[in-house]
């Protein structure tokens, strides 16, 4: 009788998860069937869920009940607290598994290249993302001395940091946020916020329902200037042609022109402003230079040479993640993915056997959490094709257990699925006095002890 098919996932966020439950919808599930094991370097599963959207976004870590499921299968075996390479590597993943997926996403900040990028109160947003929702390897404080900031960028982990920085640490409390996050943002001197974009409202990529979101809090003005309400002929093409684009633009409309009101906290949103240096003292920040930019008929902007300097004391770039680069693969640096066709990782213009990629690193830090599943579905039919045609390694080691004995000889501490559920609860405890749905659990130690591992 044929064995399953035995796959490893590296990452189990929702990239790697989809792509297990993409194997376990295929015709390989039923014969030979498959066997699924997901690495990952977090004692705990669910990756940018977890760790990388915003604790006031419950309806988007709803997500997790739906991967729940997918991971409550008995095809499924999670091995969390393993990276990868250090405690495992591409060589020793293919002596155990028939196919090797990485989904490993991406949580670094993309490079801005202006002066006074390094200056003290100059910061990545994906850092601070990771200081709030609790990431086990950052540090538990936050300098939040400043009492003006800028965000650059106009996607939705702009809106996120804008967002985070101008509510009050008690609008936050009744989210998971651990007790070290709520103790800094209760310290936060932040009273104005001001996001730049360089161009203007009709190419913002905020999600209408993250903007609007902006205006619900009870302690926070969202202001627009009416001058940064301009279209050009490819603005108007785009709206037209994006339905997204044109709700974004319309709900900006209406705040540029309604009456500034009483609110106190203000949450400037301006656009058309194009960054060019972060000016400091004594290796500190005090303020950003912008240049205004203007339509130039395409929907891209120019510079005027028009310049003006704005009083901050903190910067945080919202420009864009990057994926680290994964040991053993082919690397593209422009844009921080493996190379691959639907999947399949390419090097040197050959396909890796049995060697592939889904979800951000991938295709890079681009669109919501739901387009991953289409890259999963790709990337697993591909890989099933490949197992069809005879093209897959053949593992010598390929008994799940083997896997479990090489981790306990490298003194590997896993957790597991199981761990996860004990995790879990031990979270919602922690929360219940306070009435709150859980308190996230921050120091590796402890998760690893609240799992069992």
């Amino acid at each position: 009788m044929p064995r399953p098919l035995r796959t490893a996932i590296v990452g189990a966020g929702p990239a790697g998860i989809y792509a297990a439950d993409a194997l376990l919808k295929s015709s390989a599930a039923l014969d030979p069937g498959v066997s699924i094991d997901l690495f990952e370097k977090m004692p705990a599963p669910f990756g940018l869920i977890r760790y990388g959207v915003a604790p006031d976004h419950p309806r988007i870590k709803g997500i997790v009940t739906a991967l729940h499921q997918v991971l409550d299968k008995p095809q499924i075996r999670l091995f969390g607290n393993v990276d990868y390479p250090g405690d495992i590597s591409l060589d020793e993943l293919h002596e155990f598994y028939d196919a090797v997926i990485f989904s490993t996403g991406a949580d670094a900040d993309r490079a801005l290249d202006i002066p006074g990028i390094e200056l003290d109160g100059s910061y990545g947003a994906a850092d601070f993302v990771s200081w709030y929702d609790g990431h086990p390897d950052v540090p538990r404080t936050w300098p939040l001395h400043a009492d003006k900031v800028a965000v650059l960028g106009v996607g939705n982990v702009a809106l996120d940091v804008a967002r985070i920085l101008a509510k009050t640490a008690d609008e936050l409390l009744p989210t998971e946020i651990p007790q070290n996050v709520y103790d800094g943002l209760k310290a936060n001197r932040a009273r104005e916020i001001h996001v730049f974009g360089r161009r203007g409202p009709a190419q913002a990529k905020f999600s209408p329902m993250e903007l609007r979101e902006l205006d619900h809090s009870p302690t926070i003005e969202v202001i627009v200037d009416p001058e940064d309400i301009d279209y050009d002929e490819g603005s108007i093409a785009t709206r037209r042609s994006n339905k997204q684009a044109d709700m974004v633009a319309k709900t900006l409309e209406n705040w540029a022109i309604r009456d500034v009101g009483e609110r106190p906290h203000k949450l400037f949103l301006h656009f058309f402003e194009s960054p060019t240096q972060i000016l400091g003292e004594d290796g500190t920040v005090v303020g950003l230079r912008t240049e205004r930019t203007r339509l130039d008929g395409s929907g891209n902007v120019e510079g005027t040479g028009e310049f003006h300097d704005w009083d901050v004391q903190g910067v945080y770039r919202a420009v864009g993640y990057l994926s680290d680069e994964l040991p053993k693969l082919p690397w593209d640096v422009e844009s921080g993915t493996v190379p691959n066709e639907g999947g399949r990782v390419v090097e040197a213009g050959q396909h890796l056997p049995s060697t592939y990629v889904t979800g951000w690193i991938r295709r890079g830090p681009v669109g919501l959490i739901g387009h991953t599943k289409g890259d999963a579905n790709e990337t697993v039919a591909n890989l099933l094709d490949d197992h069809a045609q005879g093209r897959l390694r053949t593992p010598s080691a390929p008994e799940p257990e083997a896997v479990d004995a090489f981790l306990a000889e490298r003194g590997v501490r896993w957790t597991t699925w199981e761990g996860w559920h004990r995790l879990d609860a031990a979270e919602k405890a922690l929360g219940e006095p306070q009435g709150r749905e859980r308190v996230k659990i921050v120091e590796r130690e402890d998760m690893l002890k609240a799992s069992g591992a």
